[in-house]
């Protein structure tokens, strides 16, 4: 499988710190050929954080991956019914979201495309970035961990010493991800000691 071949729904929700991170990645997917299709969810479109402006993030969505941005879930809905992604990365994807995801709740555009997504038996990618991982949020991780067709980009703590119950995926490990999903297998290992 070659990224060229891909088209990549991109799911980007509201861990503001590691966007500039995620960005990058898709960059170079994008360079490399990969059609990205972003998703966003609605405080990634409507909120300005410390980290930057909500139109400055979606107007540089946009200019990486030339298209344009699904806002709403009216509009992530048909990619089950059109079938048209191979795999979605949700990147960076909150507590908030994973615990939502784990529990079947399809509440906003990012849910609702990986729902749509996996009712066609097709892989999902994850790349955590919450501060709870280790904490509230372990169970939901533990569920998704056994779920067909969820993969997660390998993760670690990243404050260890500050903040104990915070994950972080390794954003650069994308790309060796995605592709390993595609094949139906983990990109392993998967808890690497975070950089």
């Amino acid at each position: 499988m070659r990224l060229a071949d891909l088209k990549i729904g991109l799911a980007v929700t509201g861990s503001h710190c590691t966007l500039e991170a995620v960005f990058k990645e898709v960059e170079k997917l994008v360079q490399e050929g990969a059609t990205v299709y972003p998703i966003v969810s609605e405080n990634v479109a409507a909120t300005d954080t410390r980290f930057g402006r909500s139109a400055d993030w979606l107007r540089e969505l946009k200019r990486i991956t030339g298209q344009e941005i699904i806002q709403s879930i009216t509009d992530a809905e048909p990619i089950g019914p059109q079938s048209w992604l191979d795999i979605i990365l949700v990147a960076p994807c909150t507590g908030n979201t994973l615990a939502k995801l784990a529990n079947g709740i399809t509440d906003g555009p990012v849910l609702m495309a990986v729902k749509a997504h996996l009712r066609n038996q097709k892989p999902v990618v994850i790349a955590i970035s919450t501060n709870d991982g280790l904490g509230m949020n372990a169970k939901n991780l533990g569920l998704l961990l056994n779920v067909k067709n969820i993969y997660f980009v390998p993760f670690g703590q990243d404050a260890p010493m500050m903040k104990q119950q915070s994950l972080v995926a390794h954003m650069d490990r994308i790309k060796d991800t995605l592709l390993r999903a595609m094949e139906g297998k983990q990109l392993q290992p998967l808890l690497v000691e975070h950089k």
